[in-house]
């Protein structure tokens, strides 16, 4: 990452909520090729969160804190705060002595920009501020969160229009914090119900949602030069798992997660 930061755009995409074995299962049957293309080897790689819910799951994230590979380790760090001890900060993780990613990237010369998505990022309360307020600029409206049938593909319009404001050669950390995965999400599926309400089926579509839109914001992160982007969840949810729903709890539909990170070359299309 030390070859990266400095020189490439870089993306943090989190698919708040998405289960692995629903993105597992819908890129191996070719629901969502505008993901699958760019995930190596076409498949999404099998990893454990740093948090249970979204609130704990980003400021560990932010810290460098990414999704864990779901193997023994210890795992190589992309990004980590300095701190003595590390057992996974490595030669090529990009070291900070800040205590957080986006104020590193600020100092390193990015404008970091996040666009939210659930509750967390609507800085309405307080606490909804705390993680916009790590950003140089942040934006959250309506529109973006989990109630809109559109939020996605409104959240990519803001993306493509902060893009196309910024001066050529200014570097660009862009956090997008999708919500369409978040219940509720029935009405993502065509003839569900509001009273029959969410289910792993309504997840489903709503990832095929994203994926309909996701070519846009790739498109409008490499128009100016080659970006680094990581999409993953930040947790997953149950829907009935075990007698579980939803998430803040420790069960494997929670616990495990999708992860990817790629190039995405100058000018790369949609």
């Amino acid at each position: 990452m030390n070859a990266v930061v400095g020189s490439d755009d870089l993306l943090l995409v989190t698919l708040d909520t998405l289960r692995f074995d629903v993105a597992e299962e819908l890129a191996a049957a070719g629901r969502i090729p505008n993901l699958a293309r760019r995930l190596p080897g076409g498949v999404w790689e099998k990893r454990h969160a740093p948090g249970s819910f979204t609130y704990a799951s980003h400021q560990a994230m932010f810290a460098g804190f990414l999704p864990t590979p779901a193997a023994p380790g210890p795992h190589p760090r992309l990004f980590a705060a300095r701190f003595a001890g590390s057992e996974s900060t490595a030669d090529g993780t990009f070291v900070h002595d800040t205590a957080d990613l986006p104020s590193a990237l600020a100092g390193a010369g990015y404008r970091t920009v996040c666009i939210g998505g659930v509750g967390f990022f609507n800085r309405r309360p307080p606490l909804g501020s705390v993680l916009p307020a790590l950003f140089q600029e942040s934006h959250w409206e309506p529109g973006f969160g989990v109630a809109s049938p559109t939020s996605f593909e409104e959240q990519v319009a803001r993306a493509e229009h902060v893009v196309a404001r910024l001066p050529p050669q200014q570097r660009l950390f862009l956090f997008v914090n999708v919500s369409a995965l978040h219940q509720p999400n029935w009405f993502h599926l065509p003839g569900a119900t509001a009273d029959a309400g969410d289910s792993r089926e309504t997840h489903a579509a709503a990832l095929e949602y994203v994926d309909r839109h996701i070519g846009r914001l790739f498109a409008a992160v490499s128009s100016r030069r080659r970006c680094f982007a990581i999409v993953c969840s930040d947790h997953g949810t149950a829907y009935g798992d075990d007698g579980y729903t939803g998430h803040r709890l420790g069960h494997e539909s929670v616990w495990t997660v999708p992860y990817a990170h790629f190039f995405l070359d100058a000018g790369a299309s949609r």
